[in-house]
């Protein structure tokens, strides 16, 4: 039995902490508050509005493991998507068969991974600031969509997507199981693989890191690589569940994915985050919201105390870190 817990603590890790005690304070507070909160109905919404906001969480958690950033991932997500809308219109539009689809999936993928090649060489080569960087990568993309695009959405797409967005398979909704999948693909990526060791490196020290014979530069690129693509995946799941695409679609959800990060127990600075946390504090966000509808509170209000929790983070990861060393200290 020891061993089955100790094994439990070394997957889950201590930074499951935070997001739990918000999972369970959430899940209390608005079960007293609604009657309707604790429902089917309310986890079932929050099952298929959390893969798309989960999927771009994703792209941004690799970077931040590195100490970057990407600011881009909401407007390479929708850029992916509008590849995939091309193909199709390209191939009859509502018309377009099985073959297009894939086609013009596997296309948006590249095109995800292609502008996240560009970030990451600028950054290794350069050594520019990855804020900087991904800032110039968003500004190019927005505009270029909105040239392409002059501004509107891109729809009229084949009927046999709707599953893709709106499905459920034994229940449970398609989009979130494509989350889940990719929730397991980056923990087994960052705790099996070389490229997962070299990253948790990479954000610790970068200059011990490259002394100590890694390709610093292979890695930042396959970071950034990996996070555009994942970008492109939440492209498509937006495009098969508006039915559309815009290049503007989902802004707001960039500074949410950074929240979600750090609530997950993800340092800012890098070198420290585990998958599974941030996937709870993800649930507990979208709970969140959830239940401020239940109570008739405004969804504005709902970012503000988005915003609120991030500063709290913050806040007592400053406390908990005062109080370790001053612990440490009376223990030597």
């Amino acid at each position: 039995m020891s061993a089955i817990v100790e094994r439990l603590k070394a997957l889950i890790g201590p930074e499951m902490a935070g997001p739990g005690l918000a999972f369970l304070a959430v899940v209390l507070v608005f079960g007293i508050a609604s009657p309707q909160f604790l429902s089917a109905a309310t986890f079932g919404s929050v099952a298929f509005q959390l893969p798309e906001l989960g999927l771009l969480t994703l792209a941004m958690l690799l970077p931040i493991l590195t100490g970057g950033l990407n600011l881009a991932i909401t407007f390479t997500a929708n850029t992916a998507g509008l590849t995939l809308a091309w193909v199709l219109q390209a191939n009859g539009g509502v018309e377009a068969g099985p073959g297009a689809f894939l086609l013009g999936s596997v296309l948006a993928i590249l095109v995800g991974a292609a502008s996240g090649v560009v970030m990451g060489l600028v950054i290794a080569f350069t050594r520019a600031h990855p804020i900087l960087v991904s800032l110039s990568m968003m500004i190019f993309l927005r505009g270029l969509g909105e040239f392409l695009t002059r501004g509107g959405d891109v729809s009229g797409f084949p009927a046999y997507l709707g599953p893709l967005g709106h499905g459920s398979l034994l229940g449970v909704p398609i989009p979130l199981i494509v989350f889940i999948a990719c929730v397991l693909a980056w923990h087994v990526l960052l705790t099996r693989t070389k490229l997962g060791f070299n990253t948790y490196m990479l954000g610790s020290n970068l200059e011990a890191t490259r002394y100590s014979g890694i390709n610093t530069r292979k890695v930042i690129v396959l970071v950034y690589a990996l996070s555009g693509a994942m970008c492109a995946i939440a492209g498509i799941i937006m495009l098969a569940r508006f039915n559309s695409v815009r290049i503007g679609h989902g802004e707001s959800y960039l500074l949410i994915t950074v929240l979600a990060c750090f609530l997950g127990g993800v340092n800012p600075f890098g070198g420290f985050g585990r998958v599974i946390p941030v996937f709870v504090a993800l649930v507990v966000l979208q709970l969140l919201s959830s239940g401020l509808n239940l109570v008739g509170a405004n969804q504005h209000l709902a970012t503000a105390v988005w915003g609120l929790l991030l500063a709290g983070v913050m806040v007592l990861r400053f406390v908990a870190t005062k109080f370790k060393i001053s612990f440490v200290r009376k223990e030597t």
